[in-house]
């Protein structure tokens, strides 16, 4: 009897997560933003939070066999990253003293790390100085300092990006 209760629980959850998904909303429990209770928003702009599938097979496989995305709905079965938009089409990015700028203003512990909380290096960085290109975003997480983004593997397409509203969050 106990093991029907479990499994019936644990179908409920899944189709309320499933629910919530289409519904709009995200649940975070990643160091990459606050966690908490996302909704869908509008457009990106920059400070927002958005969340995003890995299009690159390459950055996939790496974030699969290391473990930076759970689990997910994405390509390759990964969850989606979530991170903050930093910088829009016209904007431009450069490197200073190791750190991202992003029109002129440098961004305190966006330094690429060469290698990972497991000593494993760390792919060269395909974030290139220069002006942000239409339809490419700058996605990076300042709040965790291994933080996988936009200073391994580029700009993020907009069209990829599902902008989010904190609804509830909290510190971690």
């Amino acid at each position: 009897m106990e093991s029907k209760s479990i499994k019936v629980f644990f179908l409920v959850l899944a189709v309320l997560f499933v629910a919530f998904g289409v519904a709009g909303f995200h649940v975070n429990v990643t160091p990459s933003l606050p966690l908490g209770i996302y909704r869908l928003a509008g457009a990106p702009a920059v400070g927002g939070p958005a969340f995003f599938c890995l299009e690159s097979d390459e950055y996939i496989r790496l974030a699969e066999e290391r473990g930076y995305a759970g689990a997910g709905f994405c390509p390759g079965g990964l969850r989606p990253l979530g991170k903050e938009v930093y910088g829009l089409p016209g904007d431009v990015v450069g490197l200073k003293d190791g750190l991202i700028t992003v029109n002129g203003q440098a961004l305190p512990g966006s330094i690429a790390k060469d290698k990972d909380r497991q000593g494993r290096p760390m792919p060269a960085s395909l974030l290139r100085p220069g002006i942000i290109p239409q339809g490419k975003a700058l996605m990076l997480s300042l709040h965790h300092k291994g933080s996988f983004d936009s200073r391994y593997f580029g700009l993020v397409p907009l069209a990829a990006l599902r902008p989010m509203e904190p609804v509830l969050t909290w510190n971690n």
